[in-house]
């Protein structure tokens, strides 16, 4: 009897336990009964809010799915502009679970993995479609942020069959057939959610946004050896121009030195030949006033020139003129020694 007890209170224990489920802050749950989305009588999925919840034990399992925003880096590809141009493109896209019974059953089970394998299918497409639209110019200055609604738009509500991009539509309708077999599930298909959109698989992208735009390598490369050659005519022609200043300013300069030379020499000249003038002037004034004592003067200047040098030799008669004054000197002397 006591065994019994105690295995029924085992048992009753386990099956509250197995019936209590959690679902943590920033998540909801949705319960699988044998494997279908849990519906109330209005066919809608059942979803639980954070918070400690009840469920049928060995019957209902829990999927809790996360609410929070998620980030999809996309890897940089290739994409072409309006003018045939390669343009390299490195974006990301900011996405959130908008239904969670539609995201379970499109993802087979809520596996992030293969969500973002749709959406980036779709958004690559749809973002390839609509770079084939603008030009760069327009890809990288004020066009960019209309670019990116334009996308999340299209990735939300879906494209028309207008469409013609053979990849866009092809993406789109792997999304509708998605959408198709979550319709079937359903088994009251929404009008008003376009069945090739991420809505119809309980998608909604929040943000999308381009990160860098480069340009391939080969093209990039040409450009930067286009951009050399041109700075490089660049520089041969300011070092031509500053060649042809320096030689300018050298020629100034020349010329500039060449003139004050010829100035100072014909000013010193002028200077010389009035000075020549003055002292000449001198002269005449002087002899015109005592010719005598101008040739006396004139004498001893002579014998400085001419005595000042031990090593000159004078072969000359005594009765010379040039010694007159000599002479006359000598005479005078005698002269003058005489009683």
């Amino acid at each position: 009897m006591r065994n019994c007890l105690l295995l029924i209170i085992i048992i009753v224990l386990f099956s509250l336990f197995g019936s209590l489920f959690l679902v943590e802050e920033g998540e909801r749950g949705i319960v699988l009964r044998f494997s279908k989305v849990l519906r109330d009588k209005s066919n809608n999925p059942v979803i639980y809010k954070p918070g400690l919840h009840i469920k049928i034990p060995f019957i209902e399992t829990v999927k809790n799915l996360d609410t929070r925003i998620q980030t999809m880096e996309n890897q940089a590809d290739r994409f072409v502009s309006l003018e045939k141009k390669d343009l390299i493109v490195d974006s990301y896209i900011k996405w959130r679970i908008s239904d969670f019974s539609r995201y379970y059953l499109s993802t087979g089970g809520g596996d992030i993995s293969q969500a973002e394998i749709l959406l980036k299918r779709k958004f690559s497409d749809r973002l390839r479609s609509e770079l084939g639209k603008l030009d760069v110019k327009g890809i990288v200055t004020d066009s960019r942020n209309r670019l990116m609604t334009d996308v999340r738009n299209a990735l939300n509500n879906g494209t028309s069959g207008e469409d013609e991009d053979i990849q866009v539509i092809t993406a789109d309708n792997t999304i509708a057939s998605d959408s198709d077999r979550v319709e079937n599930d359903f088994h009251n298909s929404q009008a008003s959610i376009n069945s090739n959109s991420m809505n119809a698989l309980g998608i909604q992208v929040v943000d999308v946004r381009i990160k860098q735009i480069n340009l391939p390598t080969e093209v990039s490369d040409a450009i930067y050896q286009r951009m050399r050659a041109e700075r490089e005519a660049v520089a041969r022609r300011h070092r031509s121009q500053g060649l042809e200043a320096a030689e300018k300013l050298r020629a100034t300069a020349d010329y500039q030195v060449t003139r004050t030379l010829a100035e100072a020499k014909r000013q010193a000249l002028i200077i010389r030949g009035e000075a020549d003038a003055a002292t000449a002037k001198l002269y005449a004034d002087a002899f015109n006033e005592d010719p005598e004592f101008y040739a006396f003067i004139r004498s001893l200047v002579a014998y400085e020139n001419s005595f000042s040098n031990k090593n000159d030799i004078m072969v000359l008669s005594t009765e010379s003129d040039f010694f007159r004054f000599i002479q006359s000197s000598k005479n005078t002397l005698v002269n003058s020694s005489q009683p």
